[in-house]
């Protein structure tokens, strides 16, 4: 499959000049154009299924599979339960971490296999690279923590906690109660949506770059300096991608330390 066939084209219509890497490009076609009911199941749509289905298949069988002496891939397993389970929820909500781990784990295991869509040959695009993806992670959360907060402290008084440090004092209620009230319930899920979206879609359109220019330096680049130079690219993409890897895996980790954070900080008895 080539770059062309992807819908990254290099060329201009006519086979001539340059088109640099654009947020057009994450602008992905309906699977089914002719089927109007259809029209909102592109391939990010279809990469998230397959994500979801991956999920449910891994622990399904991680948890049918377990043995006295694990296997190699039960030993995978019990890494990544220990993993959310002791770095995130345990280190960061505390003792009344275990009724949320098992959403912490499907959050974290979904998100991860969506940004390695990324480097995935048959892919290579990270679902969370579309705004959309990663805003509606982030309303999801920012439902979960609010309501966790008010099934604990009523709707007056998780709205407290949430606005209302203690020990302010009543002089300063009106500048911190509005600043408090912005930054808790209205800046965080936003913040927790750019972030992992503008790192999926800068680090995407780096690749982006390197390839195609390096494709288009090597096969039209007209002598051999360019020739070169779009060879040099091409393989200084590899050492982009393996960058983009671990950005892939560390912004799944952020997005869910900072889902379990802001658990906690619903659940505390004071703000």
């Amino acid at each position: 499959m080539s770059l062309l066939t992807l819908g990254l084209l290099p060329l201009e219509t006519g086979g001539e000049g340059y088109h640099p890497p654009s947020a057009d490009d994450f602008n992905v076609p309906p699977l089914f154009p002719d089927v109007p009911w259809l029209a909102w199941f592109d391939k990010y749509m279809l990469m998230a299924i397959v994500a979801t289905l991956l999920v449910l298949i891994f622990w399904v069988s991680m948890a049918r599979k377990n043995k006295l002496v694990p296997s190699k891939g039960q030993y995978l397993g019990e890494t990544a339960y220990f993993f959310v389970r002791n770095s995130i929820a345990r280190d960061n909500i505390g003792h009344d971490y275990r009724r949320f781990l098992p959403w912490l784990i499907a959050l974290f295991s979904f998100i991860l296999i969506n940004n390695l869509w990324g480097i995935f040959p048959l892919t290579l695009l990270p679902t969370t690279s579309h705004s959309g993806w990663a805003y509606g992670l982030a309303g999801m959360v920012w439902i979960v923590y609010n309501a966790v907060g008010i099934g604990k402290h009523g709707f007056f008084g998780y709205l407290r906690r949430a606005t209302l440090p203690s020990g302010v004092p009543v002089f300063m209620w009106w500048l911190i109660i509005p600043l408090e009230f912005f930054s808790n319930i209205i800046v965080r899920p936003i913040t927790l949506a750019l972030r992992l979206f503008a790192n999926m879609f800068a680090g995407h359109l780096l690749v982006l770059v390197f390839v195609l220019g390096g494709e288009y330096l090597l096969l039209h680049g007209g002598s051999i300096v360019n020739n070169v130079a779009g060879g040099v690219s091409l393989v200084f993409s590899m050492a982009i991608f393996g960058l983009e890897l671990f950005v892939q895996c560390l912004q799944a980790f952020i997005f869910t330390v900072l889902t379990a954070v802001y658990l906690s900080s619903s659940l505390a008895e004071e703000h």
